[in-house]
């Protein structure tokens, strides 16, 4: 991978660091609890719980994935990045380019 492509990369990734954090900052809007005098009706409360269950699952998957890209922004001047820890190929540009945290390739991903 050449420096020019990691730069694009870099870039790409801080991006992403600033939009996961922003869908975090809502997603924990969302998931604060409901108060038990809220004047909601009896399948309204439990929609808004079900929903409120699923903005978790979300937040969850957010922190995950924001951990990932600062790991990324960590390791993209060294020199195994973009290789793949399974097969030790460098992993696609165009994989890097959708998912920069990746650290497989799409084979070695596929075979999980």
């Amino acid at each position: 991978m050449t420096q020019k492509e990691k730069t694009v990369l870099k870039k790409k990734i801080e991006e992403k660091i600033i939009h996961t954090e922003e869908q975090i900052e809502a997603l924990q809007e969302k998931v604060k609890p409901i108060a038990p005098d809220c004047s909601l009706g009896r399948l309204t409360r439990l929609e808004a719980m079900g929903e409120q269950d699923v903005n978790n699952k979300i937040l969850d998957e957010a922190r995950v994935t924001l951990t990932r890209l600062k790991n990324a922004l960590l390791r993209i001047d060294k020199t195994m990045f973009g290789i793949c820890i399974e097969c030790e190929e460098e992993i696609g540009l165009g994989r890097m380019s959708v998912r920069p945290e990746s650290v497989r390739c799409v084979g070695c991903a596929n075979n999980l």
